[in-house]
């Protein structure tokens, strides 16, 4: 089988083909100027980690490591069936919805004494188990629990036999970015996010690369962020991001696929428009990257260090804070264990 085209070149290779989604030239510059704006706010570097996770438990751990191993190995489809009826937990007083409750979730369980993070555990916990950690406080529980706890489980035999903690299984990379992801991709299968668009294979690694990421948040919080190649990281093509590229002007959908996404149509993983979305929405990330190093360059002589990664970081957190300004720009629905 060919070897799929990396993310960065999968999304250049899907947005020169593009039939339904668009990069708009006008929205990236705009975007570009946005973040030029931010250029010295603590929200575009990776001090932001602990705030933008502040449910982890404290970054000096290594038990931080294996939460966000836990974490991001379940990271994903948690969009409800209907609006009103959102998988809900409630942890120190807080409801969470979204992506929250499994952090939530996750934290509750360790405060429990529930050895959720320890691989030992969750290799070889029960669907029942899981269940339990990842309760709903209403009727609507969270979706995929059998995936979940398929995922889990494996990637969890997986740390096993390479030293029994993420920080061990993720050493063998050195301190390598695109090492890490590739690392991930070939031991652990449920990260392996690739489609076929046009006849070739491409990849898309939301999952691999945000855990690179996490990885190197924690990393740096603790003063040891020595990872080299986090410019090679792309966007992490998710359902929410797509969303504020299309409310910011960086992406356009056609008439016909805005149509059918309002309509609450489901697109399936590898469908050629979900594709679409997610691979120029990791283009267009590129190319706003790409113009925010030049602005920073022709008008403050200054070298760029904000990368994909950061902007996404950036973009993931603003499209929760404009939910209700972008409410008439909808998500696309996947359910899938990729995002």
């Amino acid at each position: 089988m060919e070897t799929p085209l990396l993310p960065r070149e999968s999304g250049q290779f899907i947005a020169e083909r593009s039939r339904d989604v668009f990069v708009e030239e006008e929205g990236v510059q705009k975007v570009a100027e946005m973040l030029y704006t931010l250029r010295h706010s603590d929200c575009l570097t990776a001090s932001g980690w602990k705030m933008a996770n502040p449910l982890a438990p404290a970054p000096t751990s290594d038990q931080a490591l294996n939460w966000v191993f836990v974490v991001d190995t379940m990271n994903f489809s948690f969009w409800p069936e209907n609006e009103s009826q959102q998988c809900e937990v409630t942890y120190k007083g807080t409801m969470y919805t979204g992506y929250m409750t499994l952090c939530a979730a996750i934290t509750r369980a360790m405060e429990e004494g529930i050895p959720i993070t320890d691989p030992k555990y969750f290799s070889q916990m029960s669907v029942e188990e899981l269940g339990q950690v990842l309760r709903s406080d209403n009727e609507t529980p969270m979706p995929m629990l059998q995936e979940r706890h398929k995922v889990l489980t494996e990637g969890g035999r997986v740390l096993l036999e390479h030293g029994g903690s993420f920080r061990t299984f993720i050493s063998q990379a050195g301190n390598d970015a695109r090492k890490m992801v590739e690392l991930i991709v070939e031991k652990i299968p449920s990260y392996r996010d690739e489609a076929v668009y046009e006849g070739k294979r491409i990849s898309l690694y939301k999952r691999a690369q945000i855990l690179v990421a996490d990885f190197w948040g924690v990393m740096e919080a603790r003063g040891e962020g020595d990872i080299i190649n986090m410019d090679w990281l792309t966007m992490f093509a998710d359902y929410r991001v797509p969303q504020a590229l299309v409310y910011l002007g960086a992406l356009r959908y056609s008439d016909t696929l805005m149509q059918m996404l309002k309509n609450g149509e489901p697109l399936c993983s590898g469908d050629r428009r979900e594709v679409e979305i997610r691979g120029c929405s990791i283009w267009s990330v590129e190319l706003i990257k790409d113009r925010l190093c030049k602005l920073l360059q022709e008008r403050d002589r200054e070298t760029c260090n904000i990368t994909s990664a950061i902007i996404d970081f950036y973009l993931w957190p603003y499209a929760k804070q404009h939910h209700k300004e972008m409410a008439h720009i909808p998500i696309h629905h996947t359910r899938c264990i990729y995002y």
